[in-house]
């Protein structure tokens, strides 16, 4: 059965779906078998992170109304032979989503993948509570700004209430992605320090993924910048990420201001 990993976060333009695509696919090339689900339903861009824009044909609404079977809707990237996608619709709202039929597309992808990942919508609405309701594990996605941190700790207390785990008394793992981090500029004072989004938010930190125009330059190309540039530090850092999901002893490096990476080595929430 797949591990269920929904990418989140409370406020919109962190990087949720940048680095949906780009775990997807380091995952994928570690002999994963993967398939990532768009749950941005009406601004669906998944496909085009991934370079599928013209191979949709079906979407997640055709299949939980039944208008179409899973097969039909799952594209298979062309470069990773275990990377799947399942689009979302661009013509549809995420009132077309029902609990019942999430919980069937979703139980379906159970028996078919190492792991499903759901890219968020920002916020704590029915459609990210609905992305987040049948996860194992969650990675959060900040932005090391006050208010980027402040909505992550929403969704984290979405996460503790409103899933199918913690009504059953369980809890989702979460993890902490730190995205657009920039040294000089946290030295400055002009963000948050890692340590100091750590404290606030209180969970595992996966990664710290640095400013970099390579993330851009790789989403305006339809490639994830883990198969677009491997040797840049987002590459490197998304790669490490991977590595911890599946439970890989993996030091989380932060980029300093002199270009290196300090490790904090197996930091985790007190």
């Amino acid at each position: 059965m797949a591990n269920v990993l929904v990418v989140t976060s409370g406020k919109g333009g962190v990087g949720k779906t940048t680095s949906t695509a780009a775990l997807g696919a380091a995952l994928a090339e570690a002999g994963q078998n993967v398939v990532v689900v768009d749950f941005d339903v009406g601004l669906r861009n998944l496909d085009l992170v991934l370079g599928a824009e013209r191979r949709v044909i079906f979407d997640l609404i055709n299949v939980v109304q039944g208008t179409a079977k899973l097969p039909q809707a799952l594209i298979r990237d062309k470069r990773i032979d275990t990377l799947s996608l399942l689009p979302a619709s661009q013509t549809r709202d995420k009132d077309c989503l029902t609990e019942e039929g999430v919980a069937g597309v979703i139980a379906e992808l159970r028996e078919r993948f190492d792991w499903v990942i759901c890219d968020s919508p920002a916020g704590i609405e029915r459609g990210p509570i609905l992305a987040m309701r049948f996860a194992d594990v969650a990675v959060i996605v900040t932005n090391p700004e006050v208010s980027s941190v402040r909505d992550s700790h929403r969704v984290i207390d979405i996460l503790d209430s409103k899933t199918e785990k913690a009504e059953k008394g369980e809890r989702v793992e979460k993890h902490l992605l730190i995205t657009r981090y920039d040294a000089a500029r946290a030295a400055r004072g002009e963000m948050l320090k890692i340590e100091d989004v750590l404290d606030i938010l209180s969970i595992p930190l996966l990664g710290v993924i640095p400013e970099s125009q390579e993330v851009l330059r790789a989403s305006n190309l339809g490639e994830p910048v883990t198969l677009s540039k491997k040797t840049g530090a987002p590459a490197r850092a998304y790669i490490a990420a991977a590595r911890k999901l599946k439970g890989g002893e993996v030091a989380v490096g932060v980029p300093t201001r002199i270009g290196f990476f300090d490790k904090l080595l197996g930091r985790r929430a007190a």
